[in-house]
């Protein structure tokens, strides 16, 4: 995959991210997770079939030219398809009236056809099978409504399983402030000699702490804290330049002591060992999120597209076609063994021991998630953000 893709799938990634709603707002519940991985091919598949307005819109939300975004949307597929613990597909369910152009039709990657007959309520049952099987049961419906008059199905499948390299340990507990405070939390906790694993970089709302968690399948996840007063959406957007190393950030070992960022401490300290130690304190999550992409039709491209007064896409099919729906479901769950993220998107076209002898000055870094963060599943060797989120509520601790 090309460091372009990679930079333009990221760039809507991070676009995304800062106009997440704030807490509170009724289209959360526990917090809100997305993936524009999902969301880029099928926009890079629309604009190679589109004219005018509506192409010049999806290129520029893309990041990359509407001649080029078929082979691009192929291209990110297929890597994506190759990286271990992740399963990534796409469909297309058009009926069988709609005379589809063989060009186009021709560049489409490797995955489902199908035949939309017209009965919403079958034709729902073969779109949310695929979605099932597709994301290993994570998510068991294709986000889209069926209309008498929807033509066209494409969608896109992403589901991302890991483990963790270091598993935690999780500790029923409970924090002093904050807005956690007073709850027992199934608190998870580890420790390692690897400071660095924790970084802090500053953006436009102030510093950001980011804990790097390794996986077993050259995907990582990484915690995201800023101020307490920071907007969600500015602190991912910061940490997507800090993964992506567009925005400098410093490991624990090189900070100085004291709070240096957001949940983090430094400090040198008598030890029985000459090891440093990084100590983390987070909690497990499990968040599921709603999309209208139409709700943001600016930022991906289909402001345009979306207007059904005519067709806009002569080059997918010689009727005329114009989206109707465009949605994703996603959800991310965080454990003390692992994390498993899933993400499908639809466009629908319409129409204790003793205590040991100190002998030793360390240093020791301590940081804590215990109040509400951002978290980023990122691809180690590209840096492809997969997938990108915000915890409002820890999970709750189990009987």
């Amino acid at each position: 995959m090309t460091n372009s893709t990679v930079r333009a799938v990221n760039r809507l990634s991070r676009r995304w991210a800062a106009v997440q709603p704030p807490a509170g707002d009724p289209s959360r519940d526990r917090g809100t997770v997305f993936t524009a991985a999902g969301v880029w091919p099928l926009l890079a598949l629309l604009a190679d079939g589109a004219d005018g307005a509506a192409r010049g819109e999806l290129a520029q939300a893309l990041g990359v030219p509407a001649g080029a975004a078929a082979a691009a949307a192929r291209e990110l597929l297929d890597v994506l398809a190759g990286v271990r613990g992740l399963r990534a597909a796409t469909g297309l369910w058009a009926r069988d009236d709609l005379p589809l152009q063989e060009a186009w039709s021709a560049k489409l990657p490797a995955g489902a056809r199908g035949t939309l007959k017209g009965d919403a309520g079958a034709d729902a049952k073969v779109l949310d099978a695929w979605a099932s099987e597709r994301t290993g049961g994570l998510i068991e419906r294709m986000p889209v409504t069926l209309q008498e008059d929807t033509r066209l199905v494409l969608a896109s499948a992403l589901a991302l399983r890991l483990k963790w390299i270091r598993p935690f340990r999780e500790i029923p507990g409970g924090v002093d402030e904050g807005p956690w405070a007073d709850r027992l939390l199934p608190l998870l906790v580890r420790s390692t000699s690897l400071l660095d694993r924790v970084r802090v970089a500053h953006g436009p709302a102030g510093p950001v702490t980011l804990l790097e968690v390794v996986g077993n399948t050259g995907v990582d996840v990484h915690l995201v804290l800023g101020e307490p007063g920071a907007p969600a959406g500015q602190t991912l957007a910061a940490a997507i330049d800090a993964v992506t190393r567009a925005l400098p950030s410093t490991g624990a070992d090189l900070l100085p002591e004291g709070n240096p960022g957001p949940g983090l401490s430094v400090a040198t300290v008598p030890a029985a060992s000459p090891h440093p130690r990084l100590t983390v304190w987070t909690v497990a999550f499990d968040v599921r999120a709603e999309h209208d992409l139409l709700a943001q039709a600016r930022l991906f491209g289909l402001e345009t597209a979306c207007d059904a007064s005519h067709g806009h896409f002569p080059g997918v099919s010689a009727d005329p076609l114009a989206v109707g729906s465009a949605r994703q479901t996603a959800i991310a769950r965080f454990g003390a063994e692992g994390f498993e993220a899933a993400a499908v998107t639809a466009v629908a076209a319409a129409a204790g021991c003793a205590p040991p002898r100190m002998r030793y000055r360390v240093r020791r870094a301590e940081v804590r998630f215990d109040r509400p963060f951002g978290f980023l599943a990122v691809h180690r060797t590209s840096r492809l953000v997969l997938a990108a989120g915000w915890v409002d509520e820890p999970a709750t601790v189990c009987a």
